[in-house]
């Protein structure tokens, strides 16, 4: 437990009750809360504004539950008879970050904090940070949006960057458990809603930007989702830069941290030349030669292979480079950390004993498909097979986009079903559609998603390309409110097993 006093130190507040001749260091505070559900007697209660509800209206209940003090940033009633404290600050989510932070005693300060935001590559990044420090003899936790990796315990994730709350919760938990690093995806949604405020970040890296999450409930336009990403550069040391992209400049507008840059096509701290790509059946990859401006050991000149493909696979590693740098990692730990850059559901490549490749990809809108499939086809595979569908309640413009890329840069493009939610899975399939005929690109309609993949699996030919995308690392299908199980790996495993019997 901490006193009040001490947990608002560091934010601007007034209080607006509290019991006649209370001290705020007299009050110990239990827990914080958040959630109406989860209110306790003793607890500090932030009225949150979220997408579906105010919190604001349940502070009457969290004086009735007998929560020690509740934080507001609009006018509510005073508490009567109640021995509840009732606080006004300018943004609830702004203090609960310094609260818990306060709360948890400060955890970041006792770790090395990297924080990665961009559009892409920023799970795969975190990775393969974590396997560079690991391999140099760092214990390092990672949080991102396939789970939360503290010691040996793996947690699953709800949102690419948790509630601050629930961040400076497992940051705590990093540090009990001996770890001295902590490698997480920052998303734009954090930094806008300041998930991840109260961390002074040690490094801040920015991997590219493209248009994504615009619409309700996220970002209002680009402008606005450029803007947020900017912020991380604003909390931060040091801020490692992907210097190709168009954007570098604009994100590092109002920067208060020093800058170091990767790129492949332009000057910068760190460079890949000789690219070149790698096959054999049912592995794709891609090597590279390193160039490091500072001449750091015998990093300079390097020749090190990535087992996933495309130049977006060298631009992933060339970020966890410049991170391994700072924490002085020779190469072999680094040539280590690239071999076994294996993460679920990114460029995931599963084995069968067939003649062609399987990959399982997250990439769930055009732009993300585009870069997926426009590198895959570097490889020239016999035929590169796309099997896809989009989420019910979504934009159908990512529908009628997804179409249009996969129709034309697909031999052939399975339509499918993917999470249709509340919508119907055939109309939803139609939208595709609609993409896809504004191309010559072939197509076929299976709208049961395991029929789809055993379609694809039994007209597969030698040196084919197979790609299951929007899935990625989801084990499950969502219809109608409900989570069916759904995992591809297992899905393309008890296929193999039922095609190579028959």
């Amino acid at each position: 437990m901490k006193d009040l006093k001490t947990l608002l130190e560091t934010i601007e507040y007034e209080v607006m009750s509290a019991p006649e001749g209370t001290e705020l260091s007299s009050v110990q505070v239990k827990t914080l809360v958040n959630d109406s559900r989860k209110l306790e007697a003793g607890c500090l209660f932030f009225a949150i504004q979220g997408l579906n509800s105010n919190g604001h209206a349940f502070v009457e209940e969290a004086y009735e539950k007998g929560a020690c003090a509740v934080l507001v940033m609009e006018d509510v009633p005073l508490p009567k008879n109640s021995k509840t404290i009732l606080i006004k600050t300018a943004n609830t989510r702004v203090a609960m970050a310094h609260v818990s932070a306060a709360f948890f005693d400060y955890p970041a300060r006792k770790l090395k904090t990297i924080g990665i935001t961009g559009t892409k590559g920023k799970t795969t990044t975190t990775y393969m940070v974590r396997n560079m420090l690991e391999n140099a003899g760092i214990p390092t936790g990672l949080i991102g949006t396939i789970e939360v990796i503290v010691g040996d315990a793996h947690i699953k994730a709800h949102n690419t960057t948790p509630e601050s709350m629930l961040l400076q919760s497992y940051l705590n938990d990093m540090v009990n458990a001996g770890c001295k690093a902590v490698v997480m995806e920052v998303s734009s949604q954090a930094l806008k809603f300041h998930r991840s405020d109260a961390i002074t970040f040690d490094i801040g890296i920015f991997t590219n930007l493209e248009p994504d999450h615009i619409g309700t409930g996220e970002h209002e336009d680009f402008d606005d989702y450029l803007h947020c990403k900017s912020l991380l550069f604003q909390q931060c040391v040091t801020g490692i830069v992907n210097a190709d992209d168009a954007h570098a400049e604009e994100i590092l507008k109002h920067h208060t941290c020093e800058v170091e840059t990767f790129a492949i096509e332009t000057e910068a701290d760190l460079t890949a030349t000789d690219i070149s790509l790698t096959r054999k059946t049912g592995e794709l990859g891609i090597a590279f030669t390193l160039h490091d401006k500072h001449a750091q050991d015998a990093l300079d000149g390097a020749w090190l292979k990535c087992p996933t493909p495309g130049r977006f696979s060298v631009y992933n590693a060339l970020c966890a480079i410049a991170v391994a740098r700072h924490f002085h990692c020779d190469v072999d730990q680094i040539k280590e950390a690239l071999l076994k850059a294996h993460v679920k559901g990114r460029v995931e490549m599963v084995k069968t004993p067939f003649p062609f490749t399987m990959i399982i990809d997250y990439a769930h809108n055009a732009m993300s498909l585009q870069s997926l499939l426009l590198s895959l086809k570097e490889y020239r595979p016999a035929r590169l097979i796309t099997l896809f569908g989009c989420g019910g309640n979504r934009a159908k413009d990512r529908r009628y986009e997804m179409g249009e890329i996969s129709g034309k840069l697909s031999d052939l493009t399975i339509i499918t079903s993917d999470n249709p939610r509340d919508e119907e899975p055939m109309d939803i399939i139609k939208d595709i559609e609609t993409g896809v005929k504004k191309t010559h690109g072939s197509y076929v309609t299976v709208p049961d998603r395991i029929e789809a993949i055993r379609y694809a699996m039994k007209i597969a030919e030698d040196g084919d390309v197979i790609v299951l995308a929007g899935k990625g690392h989801e084990d499950y299908q969502e219809i109608k409110g409900v989570r069916h199980p759904m995992d591809e790996r297992v899905i393309v495993r008890d296929l193999a097993k039922e095609l190579q019997e028959s």
